[in-house]
C-alpha cells in the first residue's frame, strides 16, 4: 500500500548547473523538495517509485541504476536512479530531475525504480496504474514529478491563457489536501491545452492513494517563468 508521497516540479532548471546564473531563483523550491523527501524517508518504505511524464517513445519502467543527464540543455551533468546496473534506456527528463533530487538528498532509505507515463495517458489508465503501484509491495512511497500549466504569463512557454491560473489553483488545492477525487477529475484535454505536464503523474498518485488515508501539506507553490510549480508531502 502507499505509505507516503512527495510531489515535486520537474523542470531541469531545478538543477543549478542547468539554471546557471538564475539558479538562486528556485532555491525555495529546492528546499521544499528536500523537506518532502525527508517525509518519504521517515515513512520507511520498502520501495520508492519515481513517477514522471514523458512522450510516447519513453514511457515504461526504469530499473534501479538507470542513468540520465542534461546534455540537451548544454550541461555535462549525469544522474543515476539509485544503485545498480545501468539500464538499457536513458531516463526521460522528468525522471532525471527526480534522480538528481534523490542524489542531492543522498537517498538511501529504500530501493528506487522509475515509471514514465505518457503525457497523453487517459485518466482511467493513470488511476489503474497507480493502484497497481500501490499493490506491488507492503510499503510503497512515490516521488511524483510534474508541473502545472505553462501558460501563466505572456512570457510563459505556452503564452498566456486565462484558464491557467484557475487550473493551477485547483491542482494546488488538491495536492495540498491529498484530495484524490479532485486530482482524478482533472481534465486531460484542458491540461494538454495548458501544457500541464503533471496531470498524468498526479492522477497516477490519485490512484495509488485511494483508500490509503493520507493527509497532505503544500510546501511550495509559485509560477516562476510562467509555469506552475508545486511541492507537496503526503503521509
Amino acid at each position: 500500500m502507499l505509505v507516503a508521497a512527495a510531489v515535486c516540479p520537474a523542470p531541469p532548471l531545478l538543477v543549478p548547473e542547468v539554471a546557471a546564473g538564475a539558479a538562486a531563483e528556485l532555491d525555495g523550491a529546492r528546499t521544499a523538495c528536500s523537506d518532502a523527501l525527508a517525509v518519504l524517508a521517515a515513512s520507511r518504505p520498502d520501495v520508492l517509485v519515481v513517477v514522471g511524464s514523458c512522450d510516447a517513445d519513453h514511457q515504461g519502467t526504469y530499473p534501479q541504476g538507470s542513468r540520465g543527464g542534461f546534455h540537451g540543455f548544454g550541461v555535462d551533468a549525469e544522474v543515476r536512479l539509485g544503485e545498480g546496473e545501468e539500464g538499457p534506456r536513458l531516463l526521460p527528463a522528468s525522471l532525471a530531475v527526480g534522480a538528481w533530487l534523490l542524489g542531492r538528498a543522498r537517498w538511501g532509505a529504500a530501493p528506487v525504480e522509475g515509471l514514465a507515463v505518457a503525457d497523453s495517458l487517459e485518466a482511467a489508465r493513470c488511476l489503474e496504474t497507480g493502484r497497481e503501484l500501490a499493490g506491488a509491495d507492503e510499503r510503497v512511497a512515490l516521488l511524483v514529478m510534474g508541473d502545472g500549466s505553462a501558460c501563466r504569463t505572456l512570457k510563459a512557454p505556452g503564452y498566456l491563457d486565462e484558464r491557467a491560473a484557475a487550473f493551477d489553483t485547483a491542482a494546488g488545492r488538491a495536492l495540498g489536501s491529498a484530495d484524490t477525487d479532485a486530482l482524478a477529475a482533472l481534465d486531460p484535454v484542458l491540461a494538454a491545452e495548458l501544457q500541464a505536464a503533471g496531470r498524468a503523474p498526479w492522477q497516477v498518485l490519485a490512484g495509488a492513494a485511494e483508500g490509503a488515508g493520507l493527509g497532505g501539506r503544500l510546501l511550495y507553490e509559485d509560477a516562476p517563468y510562467g509555469v506552475g510549480y508545486f511541492v507537496a508531502a503526503w503521509s
